[in-house]
């Protein structure tokens, strides 16, 4: 497992699963829920934590199925995931948090935010794409934006398409014109961080889980969104969603259309970064969320 300073590690069983639970900051401190996505794990908060841990109590854990927390064969709809925060927090005692959160993490946010609103003070999302979009003609002239996933889902090869060695590290890392990441940031990552990001995906346990994330969102979260399902919702927790200028998979005009579901939301373009901008730019990210919570 890789390592940071200050930060410790411990599984907690949370509504009948096992959590992996990364950890750093005074116990007695605000608490801030961090989500990371696919196909990181605690470890996308290495550049965070420095920034944070003076003042709040920075709580990390690993989704469902990826970086140390059990595989389960389902509980993937992303409506679950954030079902399994309320559970975490339960088993924590806690009963109010900060949320900043990334990716599948920044989904299970917002749909935490709208489930269980009295449990979020403030929410920082980043590269995610708010529940309630628009169908347009230019959503389904974007929709070739979703063809990453393809490998991952298809069948039988999906598992051994994510096991194969090499294949994370440039989904994250990209080439020159790569999946997720801007010109000007190729490079974010070091070797040694696509290693920790990689490895522990090449267990056909967690393989298997990164398919139950992209086809339970085509079969069960897509079809949510494309009937509005979440318009029944209104956001209520104060939000400050964070964008990068070059991610491919959501680009800023993709999350229009939220003003009449939310209260007080607004969003943050942030230049020269792509998807991975809490790696790309952690003191940025810290800073934003410190002045975002702070600012009460």
């Amino acid at each position: 497992m890789p390592h940071v300073d200050g930060v410790t590690h411990r599984t907690v069983q949370a509504g009948g699963l096992r959590v992996h639970l990364a950890e750093a900051g005074p116990e007695d401190a605000p608490a801030i829920l961090m989500l990371h996505g696919w196909p990181q794990h605690w470890y996308e908060w290495r550049g965070v934590v420095p920034h944070l841990s003076d003042s709040y109590r920075l709580l990390m854990p690993d989704l469902r199925g990826l970086g140390w927390s059990e595989v389960t064969e389902g509980g993937y709809e992303k409506e679950n995931l954030a079902r399994d925060q309320i559970a975490l927090l339960d088993a924590l005692g806690i009963d109010r948090v900060n949320v900043i959160a990334h990716d599948w993490g920044g989904y299970a946010g917002f749909l935490l935010c709208l489930l269980a609103p009295e449990r979020v003070e403030r929410f920082v999302p980043c590269n995610i794409i708010h529940p309630w979009p628009t169908p347009s003609k230019r959503g389904l002239l974007n929709s070739w934006r979703m063809l990453y996933q393809a490998p991952m889902v298809a069948p039988f090869i999906g598992p051994r398409v994510t096991r194969k060695r090499g294949f994370v590290k440039f989904f994250i890392n990209g080439s020159k014109k790569g999946v997720f990441t801007d010109d000007e940031k190729k490079g974010v990552f070091t070797d040694d961080e696509l290693e920790a990001f990689e490895a522990p995906l090449r267990d056909p346990a967690r393989a298997r889980a990164t398919s139950r994330y992209y086809r339970t969102f085509q079969r069960h979260d897509l079809p949510l969104l494309l009937r509005g399902h979440w318009r029944a919702y209104r956001l209520t927790v104060p939000t400050r969603l964070l964008l990068g200028t070059g991610d491919i998979a959501i680009p800023p005009g993709r999350v229009e259309g939220y003003e009449p579901y939310a209260d007080d939301m607004e969003v943050e373009i942030v230049p020269d970064t792509g998807h991975f901008v809490v790696d790309a730019e952690p003191e940025l990210v810290a800073r934003r969320a410190r002045e975002f919570i702070e600012s009460r």
